[in-house]
């Protein structure tokens, strides 16, 4: 990758990291950008309709033309037209927050999401899209891990890193031998299950979604562990299972998915 292009991209992904902007002079020196390419890049991003200035010589923003170019591929991929009528109907069943995840690369990004009627007051779960899934400490990325050998889970997790105690809740695993408990129960269960986990007071189950035995992506439902009880999980533990069974199969007319793998079947 040319060094203009690694340092541009560099900045977009710092600027979606801080929403209220941020100054030149920080972002060159956090970004270790000597001050005068970093004012280009931003001059250039400025250009193209990717950043700007939220006042003359004023700190820098991303624009929505990022989340436009993102949610114009989704559309154009179908996944919302495959996605939205199983998700609305899992989240109207279970009455909690349901997302969907997909594998990409060695990625678990959040894509699409139904929100069920709510039951209690000022209870509400609802994360942004199009962000990775941590996975040490989400049901999705354990619902993906299980898939994987452990090795190969250890690998991913390694490469994304358990995080800093700020970005999970206070039982989330921090080692080794215990992010492979939460997976060997989780293989056996057939389904992850998390509580306080990702998040203090949350608590969450989520299943791969499989086609031709690769697995391409995950469906969750997440919600305040008042509500979503470990006996509550249970009861809609076979209604999130029959959505990824059902999702599997007719994900092939989605090219998000990518191609089905043939020879597997």
């Amino acid at each position: 990758m040319s060094l203009a292009l690694d340092r541009g991209l560099s900045l977009l992904e710092h600027l979606a990291a801080h929403p209220d902007g941020l100054p030149l002079a920080l972002m060159a020196a956090e970004l270790d950008i000597p001050l005068s390419a970093c004012h280009r890049l931003l001059a250039e991003l400025e250009r193209r309709g990717y950043v700007r200035q939220k006042r003359k010589q004023g700190d820098y923003v991303l624009t929505t033309k990022v989340v436009s170019l993102g949610l114009g591929y989704l559309s154009n991929a179908g996944i919302v037209d495959i996605a939205d009528p199983l998700l609305s109907r899992l989240a109207q069943r279970s009455g909690e927050l349901v997302r969907l995840s997909i594998v990409d690369g060695d990625r678990l990004t959040f894509v699409a999401k139904s929100q069920g009627p709510q039951q209690g007051q000022g209870l509400r779960f609802d994360p942004d899209m199009g962000m990775d899934a941590r996975l040490s400490c989400t049901a999705s990325g354990h619902a993906w891990l299980l898939t994987q050998s452990d090795e190969r889970a250890l690998e991913l997790v390694t490469r994304q890193g358990f995080g800093t105690p700020a970005e999970y809740g206070p039982k989330a695993p921090t080692t080794v031998k215990a992010l492979l408990g939460f997976l060997h129960a989780a293989r056996v269960r057939g389904y992850a299950q998390i509580d306080e986990v990702f998040a203090p007071g949350m608590s969450a189950m989520a299943v791969p979604v499989v086609r031709r035995h690769e697995t391409i992506g995950v469906i969750s439902i997440a919600g305040p562990r008042v509500r979503l009880t470990a006996a509550r999980m249970l009861d809609i533990a076979p209604l999130l299972l029959a959505a990824a069974a059902e999702l599997g199969p007719i994900s092939s007319t989605s090219s998000l998915f990518g191609r089905p793998q043939l020879g597997k079947g």
